[in-house]
């Protein structure tokens, strides 16, 4: 889970480095505009959506105008439909211009994710499982993306490669085993969680009798992940992953894994269709 220090502390370097990106020395074009004129402007959706990235619109504009006026219409992870007013901003001409594009791109981009994960979770819904993110996401946008998966009603997996150990392949062959890549985590960072990825049955053997909190079946069959529920039932927990998509999820969800991770939650998405218009 993002804690709040963590959150607006991305969401502060986010809106400055898309800012500094956008804007440079000067945005040129809305100086045609007199300094002092005001405007009220409206973000509509051209789509059905789950909205997400409030926090990243506010600070935009407030970055750009600290007196501007936001009226949200809406909660974050609030589903919205077609043609549905959001926000009414009202405040000074040039910053609202200035500021349009780099709103709606966090708002649209944080949009899809959520829209996505929404659509997942609901796929579910009727059992037990927790869809889990992973690390693809854009860079330099993990954060956003991650709180994004939990407005959608997913939840995230470890944020960075500093929370959690996530043993795979390449470990286990550079430490010689998954015993010994396991024992090696324990003594590195006591209070870490240890996953490990397995590939076949007897791996899942090695790693319950090491004792991983929990392990990442890799591209099981879903007979396979049946026994693997059987054999690791009050030992620990599992995680499927590899190619799931949402044709394969709820039969997956459906063998009692405890979580899925889905590299498509942050990786796959489309911007929501969202407008900026001045009244």
């Amino acid at each position: 889970m993002i804690d709040s220090e963590t959150l607006e502390r991305a969401i502060q370097l986010n809106v400055d480095a898309a800012l500094a990106e956008d804007v440079g020395d000067g945005d040129v074009s809305a100086k045609l505009i007199p300094a002092e004129s005001r405007s009220c402007a409206r973000i509509s959706s051209r789509q059905a959506a789950t909205v997400c990235g409030i926090p990243w619109v506010n600070a935009v504009f407030r970055a750009l105008d600290p007196e501007v006026e936001i009226e949200w219409l809406v909660e974050e992870g609030q589903r919205i439909g077609e043609n549905q007013r959001l926000v009414q901003i009202e405040g000074l001409s040039r910053p609202l211009l200035t500021g349009e594009r780099t709103a709606l791109n966090f708002l649209q981009t944080l949009s899809a994710v959520a829209t996505v994960c929404s659509q997942y979770a609901s796929l579910v819904a009727s059992t037990g499982v927790k869809l889990l993110d992973t690390r693809k996401t854009i860079p330099g946008l993990r954060i956003a993306q991650k709180y994004a998966v939990t407005m959608g009603g997913c939840f995230n997996h470890r944020l960075g490669l500093y929370d959690a150990f996530l043993i795979k392949e390449n470990h286990i062959n550079a430490c010689g085993s998954i015993v010994a890549a396991i024992a090696a985590a324990r003594e590195l960072a006591p209070g870490k969680p240890v996953e490990v990825e397995v590939e076949t049955l007897a791996e899942l053997d090695q790693a319950l009798d090491a004792g991983s909190d929990i392990i990442m079946l890799d591209n099981f069959s879903l007979d396979d992940m049946r026994t693997a529920v059987k054999l690791a039932e009050g030992r620990t927990r599992l995680e499927a992953s590899g190619g799931i998509n949402d044709q394969t999820l709820l039969p997956i969800a459906e063998t009692g894994v405890d979580y899925i991770s889905i590299g498509a939650l942050t990786k796959d998405c489309k911007a929501v269709d969202l407008s900026m218009r001045f009244d």
